[in-house]
């Protein structure tokens, strides 16, 4: 029985382990941290697990192995990747593991889109999704989802996978590949977890590493360094954006000239839905999995997911958005320029990103309240440009974005930071800060009442 090393017990470790069973493997599972909830999944699973192992324990099991798979958010650096590749191992993506078990399915393996960028990953996956099930197809987002792969592809009611593929990831895959792929757009990310921008920028480009000529490559038209990159892979090119073949012509997404639906009739329309929606278009379209008028229905009705410049009130002319995904300064500086004048409450645990680029977007911000271990950093790269005022929780920032907010300005929650100084993720700091957004608002209408 072949022996295989997991590492993590998180929600792609706990689906690699599922699946690994049901094929009969040998998991051998590890993991860094020893929690109610992990001993929780270990139990629910039927399996042993070994927690906070030594760099020489860790060395030992990869040894038994014959093959390891890191749970994604595992760094580059981290001991098990440093000893599997001492020791010849390969570590395997779960997405590696998912085509090779989906090829293998009898019958034949079904279709997968493929979606990676710095920025826009999971609307663009959730827009793709939507258009084909217009066309009457069953769909699974999977990933960087709720759903890694390796679980959707055992689900026999799937037509179209349309997958959500992260660095992480990628960073290792050797045989996935898909129908359609995307890499929408690239800037500085996750350098906690890459070893190098460089290393962050060749995980990117494993998207296309193993197409056919046959499959078709989505790249930003005017974006020059993935559009030279791509120029030099395997596959159909359809370029999207400025001067790609699917663009904004007279007011409309146009898709080889042809109209998909006007800007004005569309879910949203700021500057990035435009490049998400026009890059889940071509997707959809070129691979054969939906129409033009199935594009233009799932545009008009789309509902983005949660937290993504998600509207939460207006308050006497004060508007209040939840943008907690931005967990990086390039994806807060996309959700600044949304609007004129902004009260933004940014900060948390730094991915040792580059915060100060978050003031080349001045003239949209009116102050900025600094949260958790972002505070001192904010209140450097802010210093006589902007005031910044420190906040010690999430009701304590949303009260100060309150007191500094005047009628038309807007409040956003868009951290440029990862939330795990205060939460176990961005949704759940999300979900606070509607929470507290409410409560404070709702207080000041009872007050107003007196």
């Amino acid at each position: 029985m072949s022996k295989v090393l997991v590492y993590g017990l998180a929600i792609t470790g706990s689906s690699v382990i599922r699946a690994l069973l049901k094929r009969g493997y040998a998991p051998i599972c590890l993991d860094d941290r020893e929690t109610t909830e992990n001993r929780s999944t270990a139990e629910s699973l039927g399996i042993d697990v070994e927690f906070a192992p030594s760099v020489e324990r860790i060395g030992a099991l990869v040894a038994e192995c014959d093959f390891v798979v890191p749970a994604p958010g595992l760094r580059e650096s981290h001991p098990v990747r440093i000893q599997a590749a001492r020791q010849g191992k390969n570590c395997v993506s779960e997405l590696d593991l998912a085509y090779e078990w989906e090829s293998a399915r009898e019958g034949g393996a079904r279709p997968m889109i493929a979606i990676t960028g710095t920025d826009g990953k999971t609307t663009t996956v959730a827009l793709t999704a939507q258009i084909v099930r217009e066309s009457g197809k069953t769909v699974v987002e999977a990933g960087n989802t709720d759903i890694p792969l390796v679980e959707a592809i055992d689900r026999d009611d799937v037509d179209v996978f349309v997958v959500e593929c992260s660095s992480f990831r990628l960073a290792t895959i050797k045989k996935f590949r898909a129908t359609a792929a995307t890499w929408l757009n690239f800037s500085p990310d996750h350098l906690d977890w890459h070893d190098s921008l460089s290393s962050y920028r060749a995980a990117k480009e494993q998207i296309w590493r193993n197409n056919l000529a046959s499959d078709v490559v989505v790249y930003p038209a005017n974006t020059p360094e993935i559009a030279n990159f791509a120029a030099g892979v395997l596959g159909r090119k359809v370029g999207f954006g400025l001067g790609g073949e699917y663009s904004v012509g007279s007011g409309a997404l146009m898709a080889r000239g042809e109209t998909i639906v006007s800007v004005a009739e569309m879910w949203r329309a700021l500057p990035h839905d435009i490049d998400d929606s026009l890059a889940a278009c071509a997707l959809a379209i070129e691979s054969g999995q939906a129409s033009i008028a199935d594009a233009e229905r799932a545009l008009r009705n789309f509902t983005p997911p949660h937290h993504r410049i998600e509207f939460i009130a207006d308050d006497n002319g004060v508007t209040w958005y939840d943008d907690s995904k931005a967990t990086s300064p390039h994806a807060a500086r996309a959700a600044i320029r949304s609007f004129a004048s902004v009260v933004l409450i940014a900060g948390g645990r730094n991915k040792d990103l580059d915060l100060g680029e978050l003031v080349h977007e001045a003239d949209h911000i009116k102050a900025v309240v600094a949260t958790g271990e972002g505070i001192e950093a904010l209140t450097a790269v802010f210093k006589g440009v902007r005031e910044v005022h420190p906040a010690h929780s999430m009701i304590d920032a949303v009260r100060t974005a309150r007191e500094l907010a005047s009628n038309g300005d807007t409040v956003l929650l868009s951290p440029a930071c990862t939330s795990f100084d205060w939460y176990r993720n961005y949704s759940e700091r999300g979900d606070d800060f509607v929470r507290c957004v409410r409560e404070v608002l709702s207080q000041q209408s009872k007050e107003n009442q007196k």
